[in-house]
């Protein structure tokens, strides 16, 4: 039986992100139909300024689901960043993109080995391995921004455009689709549910529940890698500071974009609007006026009530 007042099939958690979203979206339209909110190039900058934020988004999506949990992404982005930075000084943009993506996927790795391997806590690894890297990445380069001055590295990953639409759009539409794929249409894809879902019940089933765990965090860290790589594009440099802010921004877009924080259940296209909502507040605030201080209680209210709503609907 339907609750009252409630469509009956009618699932709220998967429909609180997109309700939200374009209530928001009209919100700042008509408020700040005057200060430049609704133009095309205030709109793109939205969309430009969350895809890292979406990528790593993505791959948080996948740990999640499968039971796990990933804090050291932020730090990821930061190695990943400074390592393309480094490479690229001295050898081509292929060899400087492999450098950046690798180190991401090697501290996923090594997340996943101590996880699935190790059968250690994931909030207590990544927590420390969270602590590690950001050393790591401040020890890198004693604290200084490492300039890219790779023009192809900043076309491709940063500011170019192919028939007009901006590199940054069509990687956070390669990667949502990707993404998209893989969760709902491949095997990994439904094993990372089951895994997620009920682990006894999966490894009973045949799953080989190590496996998934170890890749699910693999992956998260790549996609951190491709996000560090995406920041040194758009910024022409690299910082140990890069990711920092990430970490509440992406895990509010993927718990508010209808992934559930027991496992089991998650959408890739919520997160993706979980993060335009992320960026989209952001933009809004700002052009309001509104303080840092105000902007961050405005900010937190929101995230607590939507993410209230989505998890108060999976106890029912």
């Amino acid at each position: 039986m339907s609750r009252i007042g409630v469509p009956k099939g009618f699932d709220l958690q998967k429909s609180v992100i997109y309700v939200g979203f374009f209530t928001i979206f009209l919100f700042f339209s008509f408020t700040l139909h005057d200060d430049g909110f609704l133009t095309t190039r205030n709109l793109t900058n939205i969309v430009l300024q969350t895809a890292p934020a979406t990528i790593m988004a993505i791959g948080l999506v996948f740990v999640i689901s499968a039971g796990e949990f990933d804090l050291s992404f932020g730090s990821a982005v930061a190695v990943s960043a400074l390592a393309a930075a480094v490479v690229l000084q001295d050898y081509p943009m292929l060899v400087g993109v492999l450098a950046g993506i690798g180190a991401g996927t090697l501290i996923g790795a090594l997340n996943g080995v101590l996880v699935a391997y190790l059968r250690l806590p994931s909030f207590l690894v990544t927590l420390a391995t969270l602590g590690l890297f950001a050393g790591i990445a401040r020890s890198m380069t004693n604290l200084r921004s490492i300039p890219v001055i790779n023009d192809s590295f900043t076309g491709i990953f940063g500011s170019g455009k192919l028939a007009s639409v901006p590199s940054l759009v069509i990687w956070t539409i390669l990667a949502v689709a990707v993404g998209h794929f893989l969760y709902w249409h491949t095997r990994f894809g439904a094993h990372v549910l089951a895994t997620g879902d009920n682990p006894r019940a999966a490894q009973v089933a045949g799953i080989r529940i190590e496996r998934v765990r170890f890749l699910v965090l693999t992956l998260c860290g790549a996609t951190a890698g491709l996000a560090g790589i995406l920041y040194a594009g758009r910024l022409q440099a690299a910082k140990y500071t890069l990711g920092e802010s990430d970490l509440m921004t992406v895990i509010a877009a993927v718990i508010v974009g209808g992934t559930a924080l027991k496992g089991g259940k998650g959408s890739i296209i919520g997160a993706l609007f979980g993060s335009l909502l992320m960026g989209m507040l952001n933009n809004g605030l700002i052009l309001m006026g509104l303080s840092v201080s105000d902007q961050m209680i405005v900010r937190g209210l929101i995230i607590l009530i939507a993410v209230a709503v989505s998890l108060r609907d999976t106890s029912h």
